[in-house]
């Protein structure tokens, strides 16, 4: 009776176990999306929080856009190990190579989208929690010259969606961008 009892035991935490691999293997099947964003800023520079809006899309494994629309149009394209911005009638492209730290950040968002553990622990101490019906990702950056400039970084959601990206900064601005799901691109 009691080898009985043990393996309905250890099969009840194995079904609802939401492991970093399996959060991983659950977003990679989304090969791309599209979500509208509400991001708010709390700068020390600043007396009220700066809020903007726009919509951000992703297609696997590299693509990312971030388009502002509110309060000024801004366009952010990374392509691959390029970033395009794209405001007040200029453009330029950087070599993400260049600027190591805002290629960590940019990364914390692709590789999450893309469901590359692989990437992000490259960069970041990751931490899961929760289930599938509400996780939490938690990345702290391991490069000091990073954490100079970003505590910590946390995105949760449900299942494949991102629904939110918090970022705690060293000097103790943050920001919290709210995502909200407008399907495929």
């Amino acid at each position: 009776m009691h080898t009985d009892a043990r393996p309905a035991s250890f099969a009840a935490p194995a079904s609802s176990a939401w492991t970093l691999d399996r959060l991983m293997a659950t977003l990679a099947q989304k090969k791309s999306g599209r979500a509208t964003f509400t991001e708010t800023k709390y700068l020390a520079i600043a007396d009220q929080p700066v809020v903007s809006s726009g919509e951000l899309s992703f297609t696997a494994p590299d693509h990312l856009e971030k388009r502002t629309l509110s309060p000024k149009p801004e366009d952010l394209v990374v392509d691959g190990d390029k970033l395009t911005v794209a405001r007040n009638d200029h453009r330029y492209t950087l070599a993400l190579a260049q600027y190591p730290e805002l290629a960590a950040f940019i990364e914390s968002i692709r590789a999450t989208l893309a469901g590359n553990r692989y990437a992000l622990e490259q960069v970041y101490k990751v931490a899961v929690a929760g289930e599938g019906d509400g996780w939490t990702l938690t990345l702290t950056p391991l490069d000091s010259r990073m954490r100079k400039n970003v505590s910590e970084i946390t995105l949760r959601g449900t299942r494949d969606m991102l629904h939110s990206v918090a970022i705690q900064q060293a000097d103790g601005d943050r920001s919290l961008m709210r995502l909200q799901n407008a399907g495929a691109p």
